[in-house]
């Protein structure tokens, strides 16, 4: 009896901490974004959008993780590209690769299994680049959002430090939440679609998500009080936030890349920045002359 209980607690606490540690992981690009934009509100304002830009992303996940029916038909392909008159030899671009391969090298046992295995991949590509879904149309748009989004954000700071004798103008609350809104529901949908692949009971997503969330509350301001109080910090988030816009778009496009890759890249360039910050001598305060 007390083997079954403890299987049955295995069966559920084991996917919830890995989901609810993978949901914080995916959710640091969120942050990141929710920080800058809070940076163009007034100060006073900057707690109140990060705690109502997370609660919006913990509502969005939770309301498609109880509607996940719909959200697994969004991978269901919509049209293909050929039907649009796109010729499948431009879809075809490992191709080469195998014919080459095949004719360079005099086929083994092994290399025949990895030709085969080479052939497979690439009809599985071809089919995945062919069809477009719903959920890819998202991430295309989304993708393609930040990326703009983070241009201009850079193009902003570049020009703000330029012209510092302009008076700032602070964007509208209700804009900056609807960018967010935006953003959360690209991110929602790929944390979703994530958590349907490790987890069974719905019950258990949606714990790791609030957990998920309530974490990220708890360290957001720290986040976005640290980007803020560092320009250099600041202008690598939004390169990395281009990136991720990259990242989505090409997932749109039916190429995968392992994200793992990008957040390791954030990690080592952010601990280099952070010891740049150490050798970095102190700025003096500047004192305005008597003359």
């Amino acid at each position: 009896m007390t083997s079954t209980k403890e299987a049955l607690a295995m069966d559920w606490i084991i996917p919830l901490l890995t989901l609810t540690a993978m949901e914080i992981v995916l959710g640091i690009d969120n942050i990141v974004f929710i920080s800058i934009l809070c940076g163009r509100l007034p100060e006073s304002q900057r707690p109140r959008a990060r705690t109502i830009g997370l609660a919006l992303a913990m509502i969005s996940r939770v309301l498609l993780l109880l509607s996940i029916s719909w959200v697994l038909s969004l991978t269901n392909p919509l049209f293909l590209l050929t039907d649009l008159g796109v010729p499948e030899s431009w879809l075809e671009s490992e191709s080469w690769q195998t014919a080459t391969y095949e004719s360079l090298h005099q086929e083994s046992e092994l290399q025949e299994a990895e030709r085969e295995y080479r052939e497979l991949r690439t009809e599985h590509t071809l089919e995945e680049i062919n069809q477009v879904s719903v959920r890819d149309l998202i991430l295309l748009i989304g993708g393609l959002f930040l990326i703009g989004k983070s241009v201009l954000e850079i193009h902003h700071k570049i020009e703000g430090q330029q012209e510092t004798h302009v008076v700032k103008e602070h964007p509208s609350f209700g804009h900056v939440i609807l960018q967010i809104t935006l953003l959360d529901v690209i991110f929602s949908l790929d944390s979703v679609i994530t958590a349907v692949g490790m987890a069974k009971q719905i019950w258990v997503m949606v714990l790791a998500v609030i957990l998920a969330i309530l974490v990220m509350m708890a360290f957001a301001g720290a986040v976005s009080d640290f980007v803020e109080k560092h320009p250099t910090v600041k202008m690598l988030a939004l390169s990395f936030l281009i990136l991720i816009g990259v990242l989505l778009v090409a997932e749109g496009a039916g190429t995968h890349f392992n994200k793992g890759y990008v957040y390791f890249a954030m990690a080592f360039s952010l601990i280099v920045e952070m010891l740049n910050m150490k050798l970095r001598p102190p700025l003096e305060p500047f004192v305005a002359s008597d003359d």
